[in-house]
């Protein structure tokens, strides 16, 4: 696994343990329990800024890790060849 996926593996993971807190800040009935999630909350989402930040700024100096860019060229090229797969059937 490259240091590329790694990152974006830890802030799909960060972000969605803020979407969890958010959502237990709006169903919480407890004032106190809605204040801290919801704090909970704000920090993750800084968290996941700086993250994204150092995602980028990896992903600028070494292009080859551009996780999602890489996933949709390889997605692209796999219907590429499903295309013709099910054309040669066809014929």
């Amino acid at each position: 696994m490259t240091v590329g996926t790694q990152m974006h593996q830890t802030l799909a993971s960060l972000e969605s343990a803020m979407a969890n807190l958010k959502t237990f800040s709006l169903e919480a009935e407890d004032k106190t329990a809605k204040k801290m999630f919801a704090e909970y909350s704000q920090q993750l989402d800084s968290i996941c800024q700086g993250v994204k930040a150092r995602c980028n700024y990896i992903e600028q100096q070494e292009p080859q890790y551009k996780v999602f860019d890489n996933a949709i060229q390889q997605g692209i090229q796999q219907e590429e060849q499903q295309n013709k797969m099910n054309e040669t059937k066809l014929e």
